[in-house]
């Protein structure tokens, strides 16, 4: 139901945005001086209704991503005409009915939390939480070994063989790769890139280790086929830069806040619970239960 009606606001949205831009094509006066105006600007009044500002800068931040793109003064009028709309329809009705309620107690539930969760978030990642989380992290790293490889893949032994003969022979890795390799890096050369012990499954990996820079190792076998396997590079690599790893430890730090924080209130809670497993779990796809 929910969903129905958001499609027919943002329907009409649509028709009063098209009617906005022909307007604005059409135009030839001259734009009204800009007025200064507050949060609780009062924009439109529907039978002593009023709407703001504010419920303009609340609709918006609401829509979807399509219309969030459109001008600012395409979309702005839009949005006061979809509040009319809205205000006169919900007007029309006597009252909210059982549904309607259920639905606005969840609303408020889910708003109230949000913004208890911004205010956490907003206090959790500091400079000094974000040093701590990175020591805590890699302190105690130690440097590790990277390879560069590329490979081909083919389907048996026999194959492989014929390949490392055309190495052999001068041919180049890269362009038997594109020609011959069954997966899909074989496109660009066989290339894989930088890995490190544990990425790759353990025949290729050890196959890989045991390769001097530049060498072409003997068939392989995994479970995707055969492999002839270039090593192309190698390094020793330590702890990332906190630059580099500040957008995951950040995340790492707001989950842990907001568990922290939600397990705290659940504490101090005061929470009765009924056993569920005699209720049918299907009826909570009831929608008829939340008519009057």
């Amino acid at each position: 139901m929910l969903n129905r009606h958001a499609a027919a606001f943002g329907f009409a949205l649509s028709l009063t945005l098209g009617g906005s831009a022909v307007a604005q094509e059409t135009a030839t006066v001259e734009s009204a001086p800009k007025v200064e105006v507050q949060a609780d600007t009062v924009l439109a009044t529907v039978n002593g209704e009023k709407i703001t500002l504010a419920h303009v800068i609340a609709a918006r931040q609401a829509l979807a991503p399509q219309f969030q793109q459109l001008p600012d003064d395409v979309l702005f009028p839009g949005l006061v005409e979809q509040l009319i709309q809205q205000a006169v329809l919900g007007q029309a009705s006597d009252e909210i009915s059982s549904r309607g309620k259920v639905i606005l107690e969840n609303h408020r539930r889910e708003l109230a939390a949000a913004e208890k969760v911004d205010d956490i978030i907003a206090d959790a990642v500091t400079d000094e939480a974000l040093k701590a989380a990175y020591d805590a992290a890699y302190a105690d790293a130690e440097p590790s070994q990277e390879f560069n490889a590329s490979h081909i893949l083919v389907a048996t032994e026999d194959e492989a063989m014929e390949l490392i003969t055309k190495l052999d022979g001068g041919a180049d890795f890269s362009e038997l790769a594109k020609e011959f390799s069954t997966g899909p890096s074989g496109p660009s050369g066989g290339e894989l890139g930088w890995f490190g012990p544990g990425m790759m499954v353990k025949p290729f990996e050890d196959a890989v280790i045991g390769l001097d820079k530049g060498a072409v190792s003997s068939p392989v076998q995994t479970q995707f086929g055969w492999h002839v396997v270039k090593l192309n590079d190698e390094r020793m690599v330590g702890a990332p830069a906190l630059d580099d790893v500040r957008a995951d430890l950040a995340a790492q730090i707001e989950n842990d806040a907001v568990e922290a924080a939600v397990q705290v209130l659940l504490e101090d809670a005061t929470i009765e619970r009924i056993e569920l497993e005699g209720i049918d779990p299907a009826v909570s796809r009831d929608m008829t239960l939340l008519e009057n």
